[in-house]
């Protein structure tokens, strides 16, 4: 598992099985096997992604009885789109250049135009 922080969410997003999870879990704490039951894999399977997630900090997993509640952690992946909002500017940017360079192609007169 990657030593940093930022990196290890990033492991953990890349998988969809886990953001599926993510997004099931942003609905409110679930147990594993309600977790679980949306998936064609195993339980075990499950349990392995929900490992990854909970190393990465995005979920805690806690203990009641047999009840075993899962909820999200969101601030590991307010870190990531907070390290993603500083390319937002090049981006914007890029685009703007590419909206300009367009607009500028469809005002310039065609070469190819047979005039009358």
């Amino acid at each position: 598992m990657p030593a940093d922080p930022l990196s290890a969410t990033f492991a953990a997003l890349a998988d969809p099985t886990r953001r599926a999870i993510l997004a099931r879990l942003a609905l409110g704490e679930s147990p594993v096997t309600e977790i679980a039951r949306p998936f064609k894999i195993s339980l075990p399977a499950i349990t392995k992604h929900l490992k990854v997630l909970e190393r990465s900090g995005l979920i805690a997993r806690g203990r009641d009885a047999q009840w075993r509640p899962c909820r999200l952690q969101a601030a590991p992946m307010k870190e990531a789109v907070d390290w993603l909002h500083h390319y937002r500017r090049h981006w914007e940017e890029s685009f703007d250049r590419l909206d300009e360079y367009l607009k500028q192609l469809q005002t310039k007169p065609k070469k190819h135009e047979h005039k009358k």
